[in-house]
């Protein structure tokens, strides 16, 4: 009765006293219990964050582990809790649990050359399969596209029949012949020796002093890079393929026992010394004592491929003599889907081709990679552009060419060049290709059927001195350039350039004499060109008994 006396400001006043009285208390009740669950939250935290340690060592050596406490039982030292030499020691002959960082870093150094062999293993045969991919299908469907369609299997049995052929004469001795090097070795200069016959060093052995296996390493420098197999196989897709090449010039009349021999004798005289003076430290390698005008830089093949079987092809070409009809009658391709396919196919090996030729997974890779692309593209926009210029319209054909010019002319310069002459190189590959299989070839009037000279001929020859000239040291892996100024631009040096036209030159020269030698000993042996019965009724009959197109 007296509270409701109270007038309403009276009121409000003692309920506002009498809750501030209560509400203190509360709420200290109510910090504590707070403070006593943080506290308790960051025991727990602290216990939890403590692992497992070693304090010391017992009587007999044993590491003695000092574990966390837990359930609020006090640890080893504490009051209540067990002594140190009550803590729980390691079991004998287990090792205690190792959290040094350092050691663990030291452990992972130690594997670090295993998976980058690992990596470069896998690259590396990644390669090998594209390079492979390029004989078939790819220049199988470039090649089989540009002949009369009563001649496409007999070019598709010469590029399949070439994978087999050539894969056994390099296993048995070709690599050997090419890559085999004993040092000390007089005439180590000049051909390989007998170090990888049969595949001798090369395949996994059985080593019974320590009872494993032993996988022979490819070493780049004191590096092993990954099993000697490897690199065997990578180079031996550029043996299959280059005796290939050669094919499209003698293409619609050559014997196919005649082409056989000649791929066999060729890849023996003229590729596997070829390969071992420019890659296995010959009288035409770089930095190498005793080579010629100071040796040749040559990336992926612009000496050891493309010159060597271009030229080849030429006298090929012109030994042969034409094809029955040829300037008398018209000789189109048959199908030239067929070309542009193949020429995409090759355009996409060319990656392993080159890049691959980095012998690595590297930096130097990349670079290779990305100069091989820039040039092909360079060159399939010249070769028609030239075309759009001149006659008015740019042909599938023109751009499938163009951009295999461009792919030649990169091959020796692919992993020594700066990207923006890669360009240039391909522009200019496809300008001056474009030329000699036009007005070069219809000046001189030889027959080559498909342009296997007018392309890697002289698209090979054109690379090989153009890589002198933007050769650089910017690029190109110190091991070879030594850190040195290499070619006239940008590195304003004129060594590399003489060497590489001397190793043009010598090249130009072994092919010319050792493939007219290889070419007359086969035509006196077995002949080389069909009867002119055969060639008119077609290869693909008359050497093969089939037919590529059956109408039902």
């Amino acid at each position: 009765m007296v509270f409701q006396s109270l007038g309403w400001r009276t009121r409000l006043a003692l309920v506002a006293v009498v809750l501030t009285t209560f509400s203190f208390p509360l709420s200290a009740a109510f910090s504590q219990d707070a403070d006593k669950a943080a506290d308790a939250a960051e025991s727990k935290e602290g216990e939890a964050s403590k692992g497992p340690k070693v304090i010391g060592t017992d009587p007999n050596g044993i590491p003695i582990v000092d574990l966390p406490s837990s359930g609020g039982s006090p640890g080893p030292g504490s009051p209540g809790g067990p002594s140190q030499a009550g803590a729980i020691p390691a079991m004998p002959g287990t090792p205690a649990p190792d959290f040094n960082a350092q050691t663990e870093f030291e452990e992972l150094k130690k594997k670090i050359p295993e998976a980058a062999s690992a990596g470069h293993n896998a690259w590396m045969l990644v390669s090998s399969a594209l390079v492979l991919f390029m004989t078939v299908p790819g220049l199988a469907m470039f090649y089989g596209g540009l002949v009369r369609k009563k001649n496409v299997l007999s070019v598709l049995m010469q590029c399949i029949f070439l994978m087999g052929l050539m894969a056994v004469i390099w296993g048995v001795y070709g690599y050997s012949w090419a890559f085999g090097k004993i040092p000390g070795r007089s005439f180590d200069t000049l051909v390989g020796d007998g170090q990888y016959l049969f595949m001798n060093g090369v395949t996994r052995t059985w080593d019974e002093s320590t009872k494993t296996v032993v996988t022979p390493m490819y070493k780049i420098g004191e590096t092993d890079m990954y099993p000697v197999s490897t690199h065997m196989l990578f180079q031996g897709m550029f043996f299959i393929i280059t005796p290939g090449l050669i094919c499209g010039a003698f293409a619609e009349r050559m014997k196919f026992s005649a082409m056989v021999v000649f791929c066999i004798l060729w890849g023996t005289i003229v590729y596997c010394p070829l390969c071992h003076w420019v890659w296995a430290g010959g009288i035409l390698a770089y930095n190498v004592d005793g080579a010629l005008a100071g040796g040749s830089i040559d990336f992926a093949g612009g000496t050891v491929v493309h010159i060597s079987s271009g030229v080849s092809a030429l006298i090929c070409a012109v030994i042969l003599g034409k094809r029955l009809g040829f300037g008398q009658e018209p000789m189109p391709p048959h199908n030239l889907t067929y070309t542009v396919i193949g020429a995409g196919m090759l355009w996409v090996g060319w990656f392993g081709f080159n890049a691959g030729s980095a012998l690595a997974s590297d930096g130097i890779a990349s670079q290779a990679f990305m100069n091989t692309h820039f040039s092909a593209a360079a060159g399939t926009l010249s070769w028609a552009g030239i075309e759009w210029v001149i006659r008015g319209k740019p042909s599938a054909l023109g751009a499938a060419s163009g951009a295999v010019a461009g792919l030649v002319c990169i091959t020796p310069a692919a992993g020594f060049v700066l990207p923006m002459h890669a360009l240039l190189m391909g522009l200019a590959a496809g300008i001056v290709c474009f030329y000699a299989c036009s007005s070069l070839k219809s000046t001189f009037g030889y027959d080559d059927s498909l342009d296997a000279f007018g392309v890697h001929g002289v698209g090979g020859t054109l690379g090989a001195i153009l890589t002198g000239v933007f050769g650089t040291r910017m690029v190109t892996d110190p091991a070879v350039s030594l850190g040195k100024p290499m070619g006239l631009y940008p590195d304003g040096a004129t060594g590399l350039l003489i060497g590489n036209i001397v190793a043009v030159a010598v090249t130009w020269c072994l092919s010319i004499a050792a493939t007219f030698v290889i070419l007359k000993i086969v035509d006196v042996t077995i002949g080389l060109r069909v009867s002119r019965d055969d060639e008119q009724l077609g290869l693909d009959q008359s050497q093969h008994g089939e037919e590529g197109y059956i109408q039902i």
